[in-house]
């Protein structure tokens, strides 16, 4: 797995383990819902400093991304699609 494909299925996972909307984590990183959208499918190249502000709004270390997903972890999840009222 490359590092953009760990990246994306770390942050999917992070995201929906929370139980976070993209449209939410967008707002509170301060980028574009297309842009975390992208990063998950692993269309966009993240800079270090979308990458700190995307750990910072579901707070974990940045390095949580780069963790290697165990072999036994399946896909992450998809969550309902549609807003949802933040919590």
């Amino acid at each position: 797995m490359d590092t953009r494909a760990r990246i994306a299925w770390n942050l999917r996972q992070l995201r929906t383990s929370q139980h976070i909307t993209q449209e939410n984590l967008a707002v509170d990183a301060d980028v574009d819902r297309t842009v975390v959208s992208d990063i998950e499918r692993g269309r966009h190249n993240a800079s270090i400093d979308l990458l700190d502000r995307l750990a910072a709004a579901l707070s974990v270390d940045v390095s949580a991304f780069f963790k290697e997903p165990s072999a036994k972890e399946g896909k992450p999840a998809p969550m309902k699609p549609g807003r949802k009222p933040r919590q």
